[in-house]
């Protein structure tokens, strides 16, 4: 099991240290050039590679070592990060999908209406709001916990049948940062649907679409193709996790299988994003292939002035030699 563990834990890791830098590099390559909506998938990469960093590493270690390392302390740091940067994520993914449905017309608009300020007024405001609900544990509104099949540690679950303190934290947790932002997804990407629908409409009787409706299209399929895997990839979590809340005086007769693969597959939702970008924007392509050209170069350059630099010293040496 715990093989299982590492081998999955330390592939998700680099494919998501991996893809998520190169979407960051590429965000930085064009950085002058980048629509204000694209900071909002800047920033999901920020907590995707944010979540890779910071709790892979202990998850690796304790399976390595077949027991959670560091004890409460290690524990609380792991429930830390998995709540900012899991609530990051969410929040980023509703706001990304109002944004959508904002700037998306009838016919279909440029994000021009929104300026990089305000996408980064949000931005900074998502972090906040991430960073609140992962302090309130720490005042002793909740409580982190470790997981049933203790290599990993999240919200104490249980502590919803024991307290009211607890199930109080639990119930605006799943409201506030579960069920309220899935309902903002739900409901962009279903307007977004119709306001592309109406636009088809409006413009049937001409024989070809005009190239901005199917870039809003393509964009929106984007969109919904992250939204849906975030959201597909944490649901069997969350089931497990209302299975511990109404069963953990029982939690131990859970198989460890069943506790684990629904950790190991929320974990997964930092991986996919940079694939989804490379498969529908062919700018992301050509920015990486700009970036891997570039690289190249500069080690060619590098190498030539090396080989230059050996060469006039050698030069030298005989000069020197037949001046002797």
């Amino acid at each position: 099991m715990d093989v299982m563990l590492v081998i999955l834990s330390n592939s998700a890791a680099f494919l998501s240290i991996l893809g998520n830098a190169a979407v960051l590099v590429a965000a930085a390559w064009r950085h002058s050039v980048l629509k204000a909506p694209e900071l909002l998938t800047v920033n999901l990469a920020v907590t995707d590679i944010g979540m890779a960093l910071s709790m892979y590493p202990l998850s690796i270690a304790s399976a390595f070592n077949h027991a959670w390392i560091g004890g409460d302390p290690s524990c609380l740091y792991y429930g830390l990060m998995g709540m900012i940067f899991s609530v990051a994520s969410i929040v980023t993914l509703a706001v990304m999908g109002l944004v959508r449905y904002l700037v998306t017309g009838n016919p279909p608009k440029s994000g021009s209406k929104f300026r990089r300020k305000t996408i980064s007024i949000w931005i900074g405001v998502i972090w906040l709001y991430s960073l609140l609900w992962a302090v309130f544990p720490l005042l002793g509104w909740g409580g982190y916990g470790p997981e049933p099949y203790g290599l990993a540690c999240s919200v104490d679950w249980a502590e919803y049948q024991h307290s009211l303190n607890g199930s109080s934290f639990i119930m605006s947790l799943a409201v506030l940062c579960t069920l309220i932002p899935c309902g903002v997804i739900l409901f962009s990407y279903a307007g977004i649907a119709w306001k592309l629908h109406k636009a088809y409409q409006s413009i049937q009787s001409n024989d070809t679409l005009p190239n901005s409706g199917a870039v809003e299209r393509k964009v929106t399929l984007m969109g919904i193709l992250i939204s849906a895997g975030f959201i597909v990839s944490w649901t069997p979590y969350v089931f497990i996790s209302l299975w511990t809340m109404f069963h953990s005086e029982g939690k131990d007769s859970m198989a460890p299988i069943v506790s684990l693969l629904p950790c190991l597959f929320a974990k997964c939702s930092t991986v996919y994003n940079p694939f989804v970008y490379y498969v529908f924007r062919k700018s992301f392509r050509r920015e990486l292939r700009q970036i891997r050209m570039c690289c190249y170069q500069g080690c060619l350059d590098a190498v030539s002035k090396m080989t230059g630099g050996e060469r006039s010293e050698e030069n030298s040496g005989t000069e020197k030699t037949g001046e002797e």
